[in-house]
C-alpha cells in the first residue's frame, strides 16, 4: 500500500496518539541480535509538568480577586458502593504502574481528555501501592494531587479510593464531569 500525496493528513498521529505511542516505544525490548532504537522525548509545551504544578499569583492591594476555581471534591457515599458493588460501571481504565512521574503524567492527561470527550463517567486509575522500595509509593501520592490541579479541573468532578476487589489504596476512582454541549 503506497501513500497518496494528495491526503497528506492521513498518516498523522494526534500528540496524544504520540505521546501514547513514546511511552510503548520506550517500553519494548529489541529482538535477539537486533539494536535497540532512541527513542527522542516529546516535549508537551500545552500541558504543565507535574514537577512544576501551577502557582497561584500573590495578590497585590487592589488587584482583581482571583477567579473561583472547581474544587475536586470525594465521590458521595451512595456511588462509591455501587461502584465497588458493579451497579455502576466503570467505563474505562489506566494503569501506570512502572512509569516515571512525567509519563504516568502524560498518560493521565491524555486517558482522561479522551474518556471526557467520549462521554465516558466513572474510569479506574491503577497507580499501585508503591511498597515495592519501603516508600508509600509516588504516583500514590501524585496522582489525587494531579486530579486537583487546574489542567484536570475541567475534566474531573471527584475521585477517591477504589474499593479492595478494583485494587483498594492502590487505584482510584475518577468521575468525568459531563460534556457540555
Amino acid at each position: 500500500m503506497s501513500k497518496r500525496p494528495d491526503r497528506p493528513h492521513e498518516n498523522k498521529l494526534s500528540e496524544d496518539d504520540r505521546v501514547l505511542w513514546n511511552l510503548v516505544a520506550r517500553s519494548a525490548k529489541p529482538l535477539k541480535g537486533r539494536t535497540a532504537v532512541d527513542i527522542p522525548d516529546i516535549a508537551l509545551e500545552a500541558k504543565p509538568t507535574p514537577s512544576q504544578p501551577a502557582q497561584p499569583a500573590a495578590n497585590a492591594v487592589g488587584a482583581a480577586k482571583p477567579k473561583p476555581q472547581h474544587v475536586t471534591h470525594r465521590l458521595d457515599d451512595p456511588t462509591l458502593d455501587k461502584l465497588s458493588k458493579g451497579r455502576l460501571p466503570i467505563e474505562g481504565r489506566v494503569d501506570l504502574h512502572g512509569m516515571t512521574q512525567d509519563e504516568a503524567y502524560s498518560l493521565l492527561f491524555s486517558f482522561l481528555h479522551r474518556a471526557h470527550a467520549g462521554g465516558i463517567r466513572y474510569v479506574l486509575v491503577i497507580t499501585g501501592k508503591g511498597s515495592s522500595s519501603g516508600g508509600d509509593g509516588v504516583l500514590r501520592r501524585a496522582v489525587p494531587a494531579w486530579l486537583s490541579t487546574p489542567a484536570f479541573r475541567p475534566l474531573v468532578s471527584s475521585h477517591d479510593h477504589a474499593a479492595r476487589n478494583h485494587g483498594g489504596s492502590g487505584a482510584l476512582y475518577v468521575r468525568l464531569r459531563r460534556v457540555r454541549a
